[in-house]
C-alpha cells in the first residue's frame, strides 16, 4: 500500500469526494482515505503522478507519503511523524478565541439592547440603521476570521461537487446577504418615511451569520483535539526510533543519523542506549530488554552471533553489532507501517457515514429552493419565501454533525485517555458497545511491568540473613536489572542502611571488605570474591558446579519447583562451595488487576491475556489474575 498526505479536507463528504476519484484512475485496485491522519492509502499499480493529479482535480491537495528504498525509510517515519503532529488545534483555538469574543459583543447589540434593553451610548437610541451597521461589521469580521468555511465551500462547487462547508457557507452567507438587503430597505423606510425601518430591523439575521460559522469553528476544534488523543499511541511508536546511531568507520567511533546506517555497518551500543537497526552483535555481553516488541518485562541476555532489533534497549554491557535490517526493513519499521497502513483504512461502517453525506449537501439545498419556489407559487412576497428558504439552510446547518459528534467523540476518548485507554479511530469507540471479548497485553497492563523479588528461601541450616548479604554483595556490582530487583528490595536496602541489625557481627565484618574478582557471565550468573572466599549466584546448573552437585539442593528444590510452575525466576546463591539458598524474581500482578478483570467478566465480557512471555510464567499470571484463556 502507497500512503499520501491529502490537504483540504474538512468532512466526511471530502473524504469521500477524494476516494471517488482516485478510484477512477486507472490501475488503483482499492483507496482508502483517512480524516484521522489526514492520510490515503492507495493499492494497485496506478503512477503516482496520476493519483496525485486525480486529487487535484477533486479540489484538494496531495503528496506522497516515504518511499520503499531502505534508505528513504527513517525519513518516511519522520514524515508520518509530522503528519501526525497537530498544528491545526493552535489555528482553531485562535480562530475560536476571536470568534467568540466579536460573536458576544454582537449578540449583545442584536439580542441584548433590542430584546433585553441592556444599555448602548444614547447615538444608538432609536437609531436602528447605526445598529444594524455595527452588527454587519462585526458579523463580516467573523465570518473574514473563518473564511476558511467559504472558501472551501465554493471551491469544492466549483470542482463539481460539495461538502459540509458548502452548506456552512451557504448558510451563514444567505444570512448575511438577506440581512444586508434588510439593511438597504431600512435605508429606503428612512428615505420615504413610511414608518417600516423596524419591520426591517426585525429580519435582520447577522447574528445567525456569526453564530454558524462560531459553533462550528467550535466542533472542528473538539474535533482536532479529539484526532491528537487518536493518534498518541501511534506518535509514542514512533518516538521509540533512535535518531542516531555510533557507527565504526576505519577503527573509529562516528556519530551519524539513523537513516544512513547501511546493511554490513558495524555499530556500538552502550548500556542505556537503544539500537538503531537490526542486527546481530559481534563483541560483548549484556542484557537486552525487548518489552517494547515481546512484551516480556525480563531482559534477554545477549553475546555473539545473537540477534537484537531496532528500538530495544541495552540494558548493561557494550556491545558492537553488524546491521543486517536497517530503514524500512526492521522490526519496529514494519510494525509502524501496519499501524500506519490501520489508520489510513476505514471501518466498514463509516461507509454508511459517507453514502450519507454524498447526499445530505445537495438535498438541503433543494429542500431551500423547493421551499422558496413553493412560497412564491402559493402568493407570498419575495422576502417572506427568502427568508423560509434561509430558515431551512440554517436549521438544516450541520451544528449537529459538525457540534455533537465531537464533542461525545473527545468525551469518550478523554475518559478513555484518563483511565489509560486509547481509541484509534472513532469507529473503534462506537464499537465498544459490542465488544465480546477484551484482550489484554501482561506486561505493563496486568503486571506491573518491573521485576521484584517474590520470596527469599534460606537452604537448610543457613540464616536469611547471610543469603541477603551475600546477594547484596554480588548483585551490587551488577547492572542487570535482576540484580536491581534484589538490591531495591526491603530487607536488602536495609542492611545497606544500617549493618548493626545484623546478628553475626563477624558477618559485618565480612561484608566490609572488598569484593575482588568480579565476573558476569551471560546465561549463567555471577561470580566474585570475597575476603578470598568464592561468591556465586545464578540458575540452577551453574550453582551446582559450584556447590559439588546437586545433593545440597534437596533441601529447597521443593520449593524452587513450585515457584517455578508460579512464574517466577529464581535465583541461587552460594559462598565458598556451600548453597546459602534462592532469591525468586518476578514480574508482579498489580493489586488490582484481579478486581479489575473480575469486573470485566461480571459485565459477560470474555477476557484473554496477551503475552510475549514463556508459557509458564504466562499461565501462572493468568491463574492469579483471573482470566479465561491465554496465548
Amino acid at each position: 500500500m502507497n500512503q499520501y498526505k491529502v490537504t483540504g479536507m474538512s468532512c466526511a463528504a471530502c473524504q469521500s469526494r477524494v476516494e471517488k476519484a482516485v478510484s477512477k484512475v486507472p490501475g488503483v485496485t482499492t483507496c482508502s482515505v483517512s480524516l484521522l491522519t489526514n492520510s490515503m492509502g492507495v493499492e494497485g499499480t496506478a503512477n503516482p503522478a496520476d493519483i496525485i493529479s486525480a486529487v487535484k482535480k477533486a479540489g484538494y491537495g496531495a503528496q506522497p507519503l516515504g518511499a520503499s528504498s531502505a534508505a528513504s525509510a527513517t525519513s518516511s517515519i519522520a514524515e508520518q511523524e509530522n503528519l501526525l503532529q497537530d498544528t491545526t488545534s493552535p489555528v482553531l483555538k485562535k480562530r475560536l478565541c476571536s470568534s467568540l469574543i466579536l460573536l458576544l459583543a454582537l449578540m449583545y447589540v442584536s439580542m441584548g439592547h433590542n430584546m433585553l434593553g441592556l444599555p448602548l451610548p444614547h447615538f444608538f437610541d432609536g437609531n436602528y440603521i447605526a445598529l444594524a451597521l455595527v452588527q454587519m461589521i462585526l458579523a463580516a469580521v467573523i465570518m473574514l476570521i473563518n473564511k476558511k468555511f467559504f472558501v472551501s465551500g465554493f471551491s469544492a462547487v466549483l470542482h463539481g461537487g460539495s461538502n459540509m462547508d458548502t452548506l456552512v457557507a451557504l448558510g451563514s452567507g444567505t444570512s448575511f446577504v438577506y440581512s444586508t438587503v434588510m439593511l438597504f430597505g431600512m435605508t429606503d423606510a428612512v428615505l420615504h418615511n413610511n414608518g417600516q425601518v423596524r419591520m426591517f430591523a426585525a429580519n435582520l439575521y447577522y447574528e445567525s451569520a456569526a453564530m454558524i460559522v462560531t459553533l462550528i469553528t467550535l466542533g472542528k476544534l473538539l474535533e482536532s483535539i479529539s484526532k491528537g488523543h487518536t493518534t498518541d499511541a501511534l506518535k509514542s511508536l514512533m518516538e521509540l526510533t533512535p535518531k542516531t546511531a555510533t557507527v565504526l568507520r576505519d577503527g573509529k567511533e562516528v556519530t551519524i543519523p539513523a537513516e544512513e546506517v547501511r546493511v554490513g555497518d558495524f555499530f556500538t551500543v552502550r548500556p542505556g542506549q537503544s539500537f538503531a537497526v537490526d542486527g546481530i552483535v559481534t563483541e560483548g555481553t549484556s542484557a537486552v530488554n525487548e518489552s517494547a516488541l515481546t512484551g516480556e518485562s525480563i531482559p534477554v541476555d545477549k553475546s555473539a552471533g545473537d540477534r537484537v532489533s531496532a528500538a530495544t534497549i541495552n540494558e548493561s554491557g557494550f556491545l558492537t553489532v553488524r546491521a543486517t535490517r536497517v530503514g524500512s526493513d526492521t522490526t519496529l519499521s514494519q510494525i509502524i507501517k501496519m499501524v500506519g497502513d490501520a489508520a489510513a483504512t476505514k471501518a466498514p461502517i463509516a461507509k454508511v457515514a459517507d453514502k450519507v453525506s454524498a447526499v445530505f449537501v445537495p438535498s438541503v439545498i433543494a429542500a431551500a429552493v423547493l421551499t422558496f419556489i413553493i412560497w412564491l407559487l402559493v402568493g407570498k412576497e419575495f422576502g417572506f419565501a427568502l427568508s423560509r428558504a434561509i430558515s431551512v439552510l440554517v436549521v438544516s446547518c450541520p451544528c449537529a454533525l459538525g457540534l455533537a459528534t465531537p464533542v461525545a467523540i473527545m468525551v469518550g476518548s478523554g475518559l478513555g485517555a484518563k483511565n489509560g485507554i486509547l481509541f484509534k479511530t472513532s469507529a473503534a469507540l462506537e464499537e465498544t458497545a459490542r465488544i465480546q471479548v477484551v484482550a489484554l497485553d501482561k506486561t505493563g497492563t496486568i503486571t506491573n511491568g518491573k521485576p521484584v523479588v517474590t520470596a527469599v528461601v534460606p537452604a537448610s541450616g543457613v540464616s536469611e540473613q547471610e543469603l541477603l548479604q551475600t546477594a547484596l554483595a554480588l548483585e551490587s556490582k551488577s547492572e542487570h536489572p535482576l540484580a536491581k530487583a534484589v538490591t531495591e528490595y526491603p530487607a536488602v536496602k536495609s542492611l545497606v542502611a544500617d549493618q548493626s541489625l545484623a546478628a553475626d557481627q563477624s558477618l559485618v565484618a565480612d561484608q566490609s571488605q572488598d569484593v575482588t574478582d568480579f565476573a558476569a557471565l551471560p546465561g549463567n550468573g555471577l561470580t566474585a570474591k570475597q575476603g578470598g572466599t568464592e561468591l556465586a549466584g545464578g540458575n540452577a546448573d551453574f550453582i551446582a558446579t559450584k556447590c559439588g552437585g546437586d545433593a545440597q539442593f534437596k533441601s529447597i528444590e521443593t520449593k524452587a519447583q513450585e515457584l517455578s510452575r508460579q512464574g517466577n525466576t529464581p535465583l541461587f546463591f552460594a559462598k565458598g562451595g556451600t548453597l546459602l539458598g534462592l532469591i525468586a524474581v518476578a514480574d508482579s500482578i498489580k493489586s488490582e488487576s484481579a478486581a479489575a478483570i473480575a469486573l470485566l467478566k461480571s459485565l459477560g465480557l470474555y477476557t484473554v491475556m496477551l503475552t510475549g512471555d514463556n508459557e509458564r510464567t504466562a499461565k501462572a499470571v493468568a491463574r492469579e489474575a483471573g482470566v479465561d484463556d491465554v496465548i
